[in-house]
């Protein structure tokens, strides 16, 4: 597939997908959603660890309205079943880490887009907003599951019922994103962090996400069988041979993903 709303980058094992509608602060359309899909699964089959980020000064504002009205009378229903869901399922079940790089404000879709990654780092001056209520919506993309598992009940319903900012400083505090980072050192850092996933174990980072999001439908005996079968998966792989060499010999493991 070629590109015209998105940027596929895919060096050292890491690869950087950009939303690129910058004039239109990322805002969705049809083709960039087919376009992440594509790209997600893509790189997936090639680098170690992938990061979702915008470029200019958003990360997301969800659905363009102007190109559903251009398109005229939207079918809600239709548009997420066929193009959102394919493209939240190709991050939610990307089997290498994933970071959403979050450079700006994260609004409606956009925000819930940011919350499918695996981790999510913002830049301080950006926000989240489930700006649905505001035009006669409910949260859609996944919002309804990600924001009261990772802000709790209470904080999920209001952010909600009230589409009010929050603050990156605030998604931190509330557990809704793993960290928050001042801005001039937000682009170097999340490269950083990036890299350290990129360069490590695969099969131990992929079996993590795996037993951590499965916890919550199981009893503690279940889960714990579960933990046995996929550290049993880890324990045959080349990298847990490394790593034990590595910490015997005092020095950084080298891990080829595998």
């Amino acid at each position: 597939m070629e590109y015209d709303t998105i940027t596929l980058d895919i060096t050292d094992g890491l690869a950087v997908l950009t939303m690129n509608r910058p004039d239109k602060m990322n805002a969705l359309t049809g083709r960039m959603r087919a376009e992440i899909t594509f790209a997600m699964r893509a790189a997936a089959k090639e680098a170690r660890a992938i990061v979702l980020t915008g470029s200019g000064r958003a990360f997301c504002t969800g659905q363009d309205l102007g190109d559903a009205a251009s398109s005229g009378k939207i079918d809600l229903e239709r548009t997420l079943r066929d193009e959102y869901n394919p493209m939240l399922e190709a991050i939610y079940d990307c089997p290498v880490p994933t970071i959403a790089a979050v450079n700006g404000p994260a609004a409606g879709a956009g925000a819930n887009l940011a919350l499918c990654a695996d981790v999510v780092i913002a830049t301080e001056s950006a926000y989240f907003l489930q700006a649905f209520a505001r035009i006669g919506l409910m949260p859609d993309a996944g919002g309804t599951w990600f924001l009261p598992r990772q802000m709790g009940l209470a904080k999920a319903m209001g952010a909600a019922l009230f589409a009010d900012k929050i603050t990156a400083r605030q998604a931190e505090s509330w557990g809704m994103i793993w960290e928050a980072v001042a801005d001039d050192e937000f682009d170097a850092h999340w490269r950083k962090r990036a890299a350290y996933l990129a360069e490590g174990p695969t099969a131990a980072f992929a079996n993590i996400k795996k037993a951590i999001r499965s916890s919550f439908g199981k009893s503690l005996p279940d889960q714990l069988a579960s933990e046995a079968h996929l550290q049993g998966e880890c324990g045959r792989t080349r990298d847990f041979q490394e790593g034990v060499v590595a910490f015997m010999e005092k020095r950084a493991a080298k891990f080829e993903g595998r």
